[in-house]
């Protein structure tokens, strides 16, 4: 979508001018929160239907990872997301398509070729690092990543993201510690909706924000309204130039809100209130920043109008392209996992490699003696 002013030029409000952006800036960023949060509700919609085995949500977190990213260089650097990443994958370069791939678990889903369960997004030609089950493991990949593009002269920010709870992991001190004493281009992005499952932010931490461990290493910690995209916007941009240009890594912390359940197997109700419930609801990104926009003038009926359509359009297609693709061909399962196909053993009996099966592979399965196919 292109605003221009009457002149023919870029249209900036100033609202926008006050980010350093465009109206057009704002507007993709505001399509971005909206269909990620299109596209989970459609999660949860199929999850009910009996359709979609698993939903974790990131209602409530779409603010501050699209303004979080946004400042990031598309296919250039990198992210390790976690499971509630939707909509910065979207930022980053997945489509719809991809994540619902990823909900079906099809043959051809991009994060993991229907190998891992849902949640567990990752794309390589667009430099997001594949999720692990595990929580926190990623953030020592992304450091891994920071410090070979520091060796390499690469000029690459590596991101890692993840919820509170998980911030208290080992694996956090290690990549941390690690990250500051060599200065890498590294930036963590911990978004604290005040829930580790159903255990309360007050009882997983001793201090009332994570940003405050940052000094423990001699490096920025930011506390920043997850619900505010500009404001997150804006502290992704200090954090990412500043790793750019060799001052080492920052982190971040967004504070957030949990629009639903931690999970489709989960039920909030039995350990939150229905106070508790509703004050998260006005923390809602989506409505404040849709407010925001129209109240600067850059966000219209028509525009909206527009979008909305196009959104609908694009969850209905993502949905239909996911049911019908194939799901993953059984033969395949280990792909990927050796570097030879069954290493120092004979195929299982139900492969068409096995002895005796009388039976060579399908083409479409045979593998090169180096494990190709």
């Amino acid at each position: 979508m292109t605003v221009t002013n009457p002149s023919g030029d870029p249209a900036t409000s100033d609202l926008a001018a006050s980010a350093g952006l465009t109206d057009a800036d704002l507007l993709a960023m505001y399509r971005t929160v909206a269909l990620a949060r299109a596209v989970d509700e459609r999660m949860w919609i199929l999850n009910r239907a009996g359709r979609a085995p698993f939903v974790i949500s990131g209602q409530g977190h779409e603010g501050a990872q699209v303004g979080l990213a946004w400042p990031l260089r598309r296919g250039h650097d990198w992210i390790a997301p976690y499971y509630r990443s939707i909509a910065t994958c979207i930022a980053f370069g997945m489509s719809a398509r991809d994540l619902m791939l990823a909900q079906y678990a099809k043959g051809v889903d991009p994060s993991s070729g229907g190998r891992q369960m849902p949640g567990h997004y990752g794309h390589p030609s667009h430099h997001l690092v594949s999720v692990s089950s595990p929580v926190a493991t990623q953030i020592l990949h992304a450091v891994g990543i920071a410090l070979a593009a520091k060796i390499r002269k690469l000029d690459q920010v590596a991101v890692a993201i993840m919820g509170e709870g998980s911030s208290n992991q080992g694996d956090v001190h290690e990549a941390l510690n690690f990250a500051a004493i060599h200065k890498l281009p590294f930036v963590f992005v911990v978004e604290n909706n005040g829930y580790a499952i159903s255990v309360p932010a007050a009882k997983e931490l001793s201090v009332k924000d994570v940003a405050v461990r940052a000094s423990g290493y001699g490096i920025p910690g930011v506390v920043v309204d997850g619900t505010d995209v500009l404001a997150c916007y804006a502290a992704g941009r200090e954090a990412i130039d500043r790793a750019r240009t060799g001052g080492g890594p920052t982190l971040i912390e967004a504070k957030v809100t949990r629009l639903t359940a931690h999970s489709s197997d989960d039920q909030q109700t039995k350990y939150r209130s229905e106070d508790d419930l509703a004050e998260g609801r006005t923390h809602d990104p989506l409505p404040i920043f849709r407010a925001q926009l129209r109240d600067a003038g850059v966000l219209t009926d028509a525009i909206e109008t527009t979008m909305s359509e196009e959104i609908a359009g694009i969850v209905e297609d993502a949905t239909d392209h996911a049911e019908s693709e194939p799901d993953p061909d059984p033969y395949t399962a280990v792909d990927h996992v050796y570097a030879q196909p069954w290493p120092s053993e004979a195929p299982p009996p139900w492969h068409p490699v096995a002895p005796g099966t009388g039976t060579g592979a399908p083409a479409e399965h045979a593998h090169g003696d180096d494990g190709t196919h």
